[in-house]
């Protein structure tokens, strides 16, 4: 999928479900119930058992219009591994040697960063928006001053973005937030599916009140 369009589906979207937990089958349940209703885009980290056969079986049953990605991906062999299961985007907590892997292969990258000098560096290493993280170290007010200087690089709030948190990171500029545990909870482990799913549909909702945004 080219970059730009990627970015413009995701800035529709507004939001990118974060599946991480203790069990690969709890993952896969958790990742299409949340497509189910209504998340477009939704990665499942690496660090959860089985990711790589959950992401294969997620991408098996999703429609073609939502995006199945992968999170916590730090190596060149993590992103060859993602893309052999299928998985459509990367998602990485650093600037790691997954980044240029995943650009020379024309995978879209959300690569974490959080100083000036790391979002800088992960745009220059071929990302395709900078996923600030962790998002609630520095808040709403320390997103808009890192936008001050770089305009034109997308920024997706990732740690500690809950309901109350995700509006104000977007009116700073986020295109897009990544709830993790505010809202998957223990799903991904086993846990209650229909709370999961009451919670999703409250970023949904949340998310198309505040509507979309048109890439510069």
């Amino acid at each position: 999928m080219a970059a730009d369009s990627f970015l413009q589906g995701l800035s529709n979207a507004r939001l990118v479900g974060i599946v991480r937990g203790t069990s690969g089958e709890a993952a896969v349940d958790t990742a299409l119930a949340l497509i189910e209703e209504g998340f477009s885009y939704v990665e499942v980290a690496l660090t959860t058992p089985d990711a790589l056969a959950a992401i294969a079986r997620i991408r098996a049953s999703a429609p073609e219009s939502c995006f199945v990605g992968a999170g916590t991906v730090l190596t060149a062999r993590d992103v060859h591994d993602v893309a052999a299961a299928g998985g459509q985007f990367i998602v990485t907590p650093a600037l790691a040697e997954s980044i240029e892997a995943g650009a020379g292969l024309g995978i879209p990258v959300l690569a974490g960063a959080m100083t000036p000098s790391e979002a800088h560096g992960a745009m220059t290493r071929g990302a395709t928006a900078v996923k600030l993280f962790p998002a609630s170290l520095g808040g709403p007010s320390y997103l808009k001053a890192l936008r001050d200087p770089f305009p034109r690089t997308p920024f997706i709030a990732v740690g500690g973005v809950g309901l109350k948190e995700a509006p104000a990171f977007w009116e700073a500029g986020a295109i897009a937030v990544g709830p993790g545990s505010p809202l998957v909870g223990d799903a991904a482990s086993g846990g209650d599916l229909n709370a999961l799913r009451e919670r999703a549909r409250a970023f949904v909702a949340l998310a198309a009140r505040h509507g979309k945004v048109e890439q510069p």
